[in-house]
């Protein structure tokens, strides 16, 4: 990293720098330390949160899931230390797998502030390097498109099966298929029902008016590919339309996945939803118990992927219909689950009618 170029990071509308500290690191992960740029406020009160006058000071509580305690805490307690001895404070955090706040103590409003702030930016930079747990999702997993889905394997494979790499282990689990909105790091039990909460929200704010309380249905249908060469396919996918051609659906998926990265709860990846159906993927090849997902597989997709060459397929199913599909909710699919139908575990749904 440039020293005199540090990366920036935004949080609540401000902006920080990001220095590594130059000292012993976890053995998978760096531990990092941050200073607000000029301007912003570390030692004085931010309209971000509130700080609160006590008989001994001033003090400040934060929300965190308890899987994040340990990155204020730090190896040995050195980043806990650390913070407390530069800002003058007493961070006191819950044990282990308990969920609750840490409170942050000290005499003065400025240390309670700026151990606040610095506290954040690394809950901030840790959530982001965590594997998602759930998703945004529309389910497509109906009985007519699973058939229709193992017609279209079974003729691949007769027809492509000497295609390089193309086999059976490629292709996505009928009973899963869907569209992913976008991806979630929810770490306890309140962060997942402030999901569920926005989604309600979300169907008063717009979803009724887009959707006029009925299903939207689609046809899906064709296929295409993620990357530049169909001679070196990863991920095949269908495509998914409005039956009416209208962009109804492009506008739900859009205002969902702009609501969730203003609620903090989802990183912006992408201007527009991609409106795709994962039916082949170099994933699901490499580990038979690989949650056979779309292509946003978060942690995963460092794996070494064999590609197969999907020119063939590409040719000969361009137009295959897969069928349609009333789309009456979007759910809050839960990571490596499975429901009774075979589909992702529901955490909520925002239903349509």
């Amino acid at each position: 990293m440039d020293v005199l170029r540090p990366p920036l990071i935004r949080i609540g509308g401000r902006v920080y720098r990001k220095n590594l500290i130059q000292e012993q690191t976890f053995a998978r992960e760096e531990e990092e330390d941050f200073y607000a740029g000029p301007g912003d406020c570390t030692d004085e009160p931010c309209g971000a949160f509130v700080v609160e006058e006590t008989e001994r000071g001033f003090q400040c509580r934060v929300e965190v899931p308890s899987p994040l305690y340990k990155y204020i805490i730090g190896k040995k307690g050195e980043t806990k230390k650390r913070l407390e001895a530069e800002t003058r404070t007493s961070i006191s955090i819950p044990k282990p797998g308990v969920e609750g706040e840490i409170v942050i103590t000290g005499q003065h409003r400025s240390g309670v502030t700026s151990a606040r702030t610095r506290i954040d930016v690394l809950l901030d930079s840790f959530r982001k390097k965590q594997p998602f747990t759930h998703f945004l999702s529309f389910a497509l997993n109906q009985p007519a498109v699973q058939e229709r889905f193992l017609q279209f394997k079974e003729q691949v494979l007769e027809k492509c099966s000497k295609d390089h790499g193309v086999s059976s282990s490629l292709f996505q689990n009928p009973a899963k298929l869907h569209l992913t909105l976008g991806t979630l790091v929810l770490l306890n039990e309140q962060e997942i029902q402030k999901a569920c909460d926005l989604l309600q929200r979300c169907k008063e704010d717009f979803v009724d008016q887009v959707t006029g309380g009925q299903p939207l249905t689609v046809e899906v249908a064709g296929v295409e590919y993620m990357n530049d060469d169909p001679a070196m396919t990863d991920v095949l996918y269908a495509k998914v339309r409005m039956k009416d051609g209208s962009d109804r659906l492009q506008m739900v998926a859009d205002q969902l996945v702009e609501r969730f990265v203003a609620s903090g709860l989802m990183l912006k990846e992408w201007d527009r939803v991609k409106l795709h159906a994962t039916v082949m993927n170099t994933l699901f090849r490499k580990d038979p118990t690989e949650e056979r997902n779309n292509t946003m597989t978060g942690k995963s997709s460092f794996k070494e992927r064999e590609s197969f060459n999907g020119q063939n397929i590409l040719k000969l199913f361009e137009n295959f219909h897969f069928g349609e599909v009333q789309l009456d909710s979007v759910r809050l699919s839960q990571r490596f689950s499975s429901d009774a139908s075979g589909y992702y575990a529901t955490s909520g749904q925002l239903c349509f009618s």
